[in-house]
């Protein structure tokens, strides 16, 4: 090796160990961050929180992409899975200068040092984890197993970018991360990026060895070859200059990208390079405690390695030592400033891995060219007329919104398989499902590049779409409404993520996180109780009010109107349940205009007029005819009960104005439904979703909500509503019983409804007088 080659080389090794000092001392240290005086205890944090395991791992890494960056101009961006190693993530930033882009005061010297080390894991500073107050991420990593599914999100539709993703062995173990792996079976080497997925192994989670730590490299290349990659050991313990073995191995797995862009041709396996990175657990600290016990290369170096430095004398002691083996005052200048040597190290600023566009994708989002909804509309000359498919309306709607995009290659639906099942297919009419290994024969609508991603995993799903809309896209997820509660927790980083995003001024707004649920529960009653679940409703309802939406569209002219606006929106996440089977309509465009807009209003064309005795309120599109079909009851069987009839379709309209920016004012509210009336709800999900969002509007109490109970099985649709005290004969009933009218017809009406479900149980299917009803038939 020349003496170039060797000053090169230890220029790197000076690089690390600067940010490798900066994030131990952001763990520790409140004062004397440079060591400019014996340490003492005062100049320790009060509570030490981080994980220094990771972090010399994610910095050996992110000064070789540097490297990488350097020699080849490739733009890259880094997702790190391990995000509680944000300490690492900082050092670099801080080094690079980007931090002080975006905050002067973390300028590239002994005061922005002193600063960003205070201000890790402090109140007001930032978190212990990598959060959106941090330059370049996109990904938090807090709970893991989802930093590789949303790289792959960010490099679809890229072809220039390369996404590295760091990849604990802890978080390789969970099951969105076993899914992901297959996600290169959708990257089109012509039109997409490529991910550089790299496994972090350094052995051990908390305190258990990981599964990955204890299989050796045979067993790895095997496993990740099974899987179409093209595994590189990278093994740190097995050379006398781990940075030149990683540049060297960056360069091989960047030549192998470019050959794979230019041979593959479709119908072709694409198999992508990836690392494992081998290094010990807290590579640099110790190797002992105090009190003699192993520390480096074990699961003691995971969070703080020496956590009783308060207390204990002899790790005192050690902490110091440790700290100044990183020679400190060879690294940085009288001004605290990182010798002119390591700014070498740097790419162009243009191209530092904390600085590239699609880590602030809101700076790359154009606006959608939203077909006009009017060109796809239904006719409804009267209330209840035809019998259309809302979601295969929207289909049609949404199709012409893929032809519009084709060339901006800026919008994508993500499904798990259930495109065609939910009268999506018209989609793929304009697209196909992407797919880029070979095929069967008889495999329909799927190619590379196609716009739509199925595949059997909402998380995949659901990681696709986070990184392609935090890189400055737009998309929409479609999925059975009964699981998309699988990503409840994704969805609640997600929140997370959006709620301090939108506190961050340098944070450009990303296009909304849009759900298409649709198989609704009151429908999957041939399916079974496993497909009947309405929850993903509540677990919105718990995020902040800023964050989230819940729309309830009846028929096919609402949901248009509603994906319009949701596609339109931004910064939020937005819920859509809507039906997919043939069903009565309710609006014309121009009333679905003005009720969309509104939340909640009035349906007077089925009320009778003047001061009601009962509101019938309706969410949701079976709830909507349950109640329409009550209120047909009760204007037949009592002709003296005034009843007004109110449909919500923004679920979150019913929130006082000062608790959600879609509540009503307290007159609206009470235009639909005046003090003192009693309201007999019919909602499609739990009744406690609508009390919740009640909860602050006064006398709250008077609303009796009838919706999902958790009573469910294979059954008839008419029997799965008695089931659960929803069918029309239930809401007729107790409207009459909270008018304090008719007790003897409430009687009578629940008698039909045991005959009716009598003879659903008898016969298979439900009477004529059932699935034959039309408004004002």
């Amino acid at each position: 090796m020349t003496t170039t080659a060797h000053a090169s080389a230890e220029t790197t090794r000076r690089y690390r160990r600067a940010c490798d000092y900066a994030a131990a001392a952001m763990i520790y240290l409140k004062d004397n961050v440079l060591l400019r005086e014996p340490l003492r205890r005062e100049h320790l944090k009060p509570r030490l929180l981080g994980h220094w395991g990771t972090c010399p791992g994610i910095t050996f890494l992110y000064s070789g992409l540097n490297g990488l960056v350097r020699r080849t101009g490739q733009r890259a961006l880094l997702v790190t899975g391990p995000g509680h190693g944000a300490p690492a993530v900082h050092a670099n930033l801080w080094l690079e200068g980007t931090h002080a882009q975006f905050d002067p005061v973390l300028s590239v010297d002994g005061a922005g040092l002193a600063e960003l080390v205070r201000r890790f894991s402090w109140p007001g500073g930032f978190p212990s984890h990598l959060s959106p107050e941090v330059p370049g991420v996109i990904h938090e990593g807090g709970e893991l197993g989802y930093a590789l599914a949303t790289a792959f999100g960010a490099a679809l539709d890229k072809p220039d970018l390369l996404v590295a993703c760091l990849v604990g062995d802890g978080e390789a173990e969970t099951g969105p991360t076993a899914g992901a792996w297959h996600a290169t079976k959708y990257l089109s080497p012509r039109t997409d990026g490529a991910v550089l997925p790299v496994l972090h192994v350094n052995g051990y989670k908390i305190s258990s060895p990981t599964i990955y730590g204890c299989m050796d490299d045979e067993e790895l290349v095997a496993y990740f070859s099974g899987a179409g990659w093209s595994p590189y050991v990278v093994d740190v313990t097995r050379t006398d200059d781990p940075d030149a073995l990683l540049a060297e191995t960056l360069d091989l797995a960047h030549g192998e990208i470019a050959a794979v862009r230019e041979r593959w041709q479709p119908g072709e396996r694409a198999v992508w390079p990836m690392l494992v990175l081998r290094s010990p657990k807290g590579w640099g600290v110790p190797e002992h405690d105090a009190e003699g016990k192993p520390l480096e290369g074990t699961f003691r170096a995971h969070q703080v390695p020496l956590g009783g430095v308060h207390e204990d004398d002899a790790e005192f002691a050690l902490l110091e030592r440790w700290l100044r083996s990183y020679r400190p005052e060879e690294l940085f200048d009288s001004e605290g400033r990182p010798h002119r040597d390591l700014s070498a190290e740097l790419p162009p600023e243009e191209l530092r891995l904390g600085r590239v566009p699609e880590a602030n994708g809101g700076r790359l989002r154009r606006d959608l060219p939203l077909p006009d909804v009017a060109r796809f509309a239904v006719e409804v000359p009267e209330p209840g007329s035809g019998s259309i498919s809302a979601t295969g309306t929207a289909g049609e709607w949404l199709a012409e919104l893929v032809r519009l995009t084709e060339d901006r290659r800026d919008f994508r639906v993500v499904c798990p398989d259930e495109l065609e099942s939910n009268k999506l297919g018209a989609l793929l009419e304009a697209t196909d499902r992407a797919f880029t290994w070979p095929l069967p024969d008889t495999a329909e609508h799927v190619a590379p590049g196609g716009r739509v991603l199925e595949v059997l995993s909402e998380h995949l799903c659901q990681g696709w779409l986070q990184g392609y809309l935090l890189t400055g896209r737009h998309g929409l997820f479609p999925c059975y409404e009964a699981f998309a509660s699988i990503v409840d927790s994704m969805v609640n980083q997600y929140a997370k993520f959006l709620k301090v995003a939108g506190e961050v001024p340098w944070r450009e707004s990303v296009a909304s996180l849009n759900y298409l649920l649709t198989s609704e529960g009151w429908r999957q009653e041939h399916n079974g109780y496993s497909h009947q679940g309405p929850g993903f409703i509540n677990n919105l309802l718990t995020k902040k009010a800023s964050t989230t939406r819940v729309h309830l569209p009846p028929d096919a002219n609402t949901l248009l109107v509603t994906l319009r606006d949701c596609l339109a929106s931004t910064d939020r996440i937005n819920l859509v349940v809507a039906g997919k089977n043939a069903g009565a309509q309710w609006l014309d465009l121009r009333a679905a205009e003005r009720h969309c807009a509104a939340g909640a209003g009035v349906w007077e064309w089925a009320s009778t007029g003047g001061d009601p005795d009962v509101v019938l309120a309706c969410a949701g599109g079976i709830p909507t005819v349950e109640v329409l079909a009550a209120a047909s009851i009760l204007r037949d069987r009592a002709p003296e009960l005034g009843v007004r009839v109110v449909n919500v379709v923004d679920l979150l309209s019913l929130a006082p104005a000062d608790r959600h920016p879609h509540g009503l004012s307290d007159e609206d509210f009470a235009a639909c439904f005046p003090e003192g009336v009693p309201v007999v709800f019919g909602f499609h999900g739990y009744p406690s979703a609508v009390h919740e969002t009640l909860h602050g509007r006064a006398d709250s109490r008077r609303f009796h909500v009838h919706g999902y109970r958790e009573e469910g099985t294979t059954t008839t649709p008419y029997d799965l509503l008695v089931g659960n005290g929803m069918s029309r004969h239930d809401l007729a009933a107790d409207a009459l019983r909270r008018a304090r009218r008719g007790d003897d017809l409430a009687q009578r009406l629940l008698a039909e409804r045991d005959d009716l479900r009598a003879a659903a149980h008898r016969d298979g299917v439900d009477p004529e007088e059932i699935t034959g009803w039309r408004w004002g038939a």
